[in-house]
C-alpha cells in the first residue's frame, strides 16, 4: 500500500512543495517544485498566491497528510514575521483541505534523512537524491528542502504508526 504525503518548506518570496510516495521500503518523488510570489506585489495578493497554489496541489496529487518545516530561529525579526504569515496560510490551506498536518524542526529533517541532525544543506541535498532515486539533484533548494520534509514526514508515519 503507497502512502502518499505532502511535505512543505514555507516562505513569503519561495515555499517549496513535494509529493513524495512510500510504499515498503520504496521511496519515489511524484511531483516536486516552488509556490514563487512576486516582491512587487502586496503581501496579501503574495499570501494569496500561496494559499491557492498549495490549495491546487493538494487537490491535485490528494496526499493523506503534510509535513512541513517548522519556524527556526531568524536574526531578522521581519522575517520571521512574514515566514510566519506564510506558514499561517499554508496552514489554513492544508486544514481547509482537511489535511492533517505534521511539523518538523529542521534538526529533525536533517536526523530523518541524513543520520546527522547538524548536516549541511549540502549533504542532506546529496540524501534525498540517493533515497528517492533522482538522476540530478533537486533544484531549487526550497524544493530539494521540500522534498526532505516528505521524506522525514514518511519515516516519522512508519516509526510511529500515525495515520
Amino acid at each position: 500500500m503507497k502512502n502518499t504525503v505532502l511535505g512543505i518548506d514555507c516562505g513569503l518570496a519561495t515555499t517549496g512543495w513535494a509529493i513524495v510516495e512510500k510504499a515498503g521500503n520504496v521511496y519515489e518523488a511524484v511531483s516536486y517544485g516552488v509556490v514563487k510570489t512576486n516582491s512587487r506585489q502586496k503581501l496579501g495578493t503574495r499570501l494569496q498566491e500561496i494559499y491557492n497554489s498549495l490549495s491546487e496541489i493538494v487537490s491535485k496529487y490528494k496526499p493523506k497528510s503534510a509535513g512541513i518545516e517548522s519556524l527556526f530561529y531568524f536574526k531578522n525579526q521581519k522575517t520571521v514575521m512574514v515566514v510566519g504569515q506564510a506558514r499561517g496560510v499554508t496552514l489554513l490551506a492544508l486544514a481547509d483541505k482537511k489535511l492533517q498536518t505534521y511539523d518538523y524542526t529542521p534538526l529533525q529533517v536533517k536526523q530523518a534523512v541524513t543520520g546527522y541532525g547538524k548536516a549541511e544543506k549540502a549533504q542532506v541535498q546529496i540524501m534525498v537524491k540517493r533515497i528517492l532515486k533522482l538522476k540530478e539533484m533537486p533544484k531549487p533548494d526550497d524544493a530539494a528542502d521540500a522534498l526532505a520534509v516528505a521524506v522525514c514526514h514518511l519515516n516519522s508515519l512508519n516509526n510511529t504508526k500515525l495515520k
